[in-house]
């Protein structure tokens, strides 16, 4: 079983889409990286930058207690969904100092977990595995999950790909994710790549400086 910390994945930005084949493409979901290790009889939520997230999330603890099995270590992200799609300033509000707030937010605004990649399976290390493999377990393992624990959905097809990139934004996600089919996951590094979503905006940039005098001084 491998154990925590453990510095997660991470992705290049890139324009568009990658050319040719060879990548599994998935949403970019806005929320707060967390990789989740399932002991024997516990379970251990770690952020991005390394710190533990359980206190934050309680409502999340049980549920992956009792759906994930032990031995196991995903990857994914944690969202707080609304019917408006997903809202990540009120999964800010979730990392509160306060206990009691902390379980007054998680009964208000309850987050779900959205796993896209296996790190351990039955306690084997699987980061050496390509990719493809790795998701292939990865839906084993979640293959009888449930709410609020998601597995996020994939496609091979770079014009499925691409509907997603056109038509997700107004649900709070925030682009697609092309990994690598033969790739291994490598701590720490941009091995993956990020195609955002383009905001186009026309602006008017202006400035001014004070007189060399004081920005009091009147000028006639």
């Amino acid at each position: 079983m491998i154990e925590p910390p453990i510095e997660p994945m991470l992705a290049k930005l890139a324009d568009a889409l990658p050319a040719g084949g060879g990548f599994l493409y998935e949403p970019k979901w806005d929320g707060f990286r967390a990789i989740v290790f399932r002991g024997r009889t516990d379970v251990y939520i770690q952020s991005r930058d390394l710190r533990p997230l359980d206190r934050y999330f309680p409502e999340l603890h049980d549920a992956l207690i009792e759906q994930l099995p032990p031995g196991s270590v995903s990857d994914g992200e944690i969202v707080v969904v609304t019917p408006d799609g997903l809202d990540f300033d009120l999964l800010q509000l979730r990392l509160h100092p306060a206990a009691s707030r902390v379980a007054k937010l998680s009964r208000e605004t309850p987050s779900s977990f959205v796993a896209f990649d296996l790190l351990a399976a039955d306690g084997r290390d699987v980061r050496d595995l390509p990719q493809a493999e790795r998701r292939a377990l990865l839906e084993q393992t979640l293959a009888a999950v449930d709410a609020p624990i998601y597995l996020t959905p994939m496609t091979r097809d770079a014009r499925v790909a691409s509907e997603w990139l056109s038509h997700f934004e107004g649900a709070g996600l925030d682009g697609v994710i092309a990994k690598p089919e033969f790739g291994v996951y490598e701590a720490g590094k941009r091995a993956m790549i990020k195609i955002k979503h383009a905001r186009p905006a026309d602006c008017v940039v202006a400035g001014f400086r004070w007189h060399k005098q004081g920005k009091h001084t009147l000028i006639g």
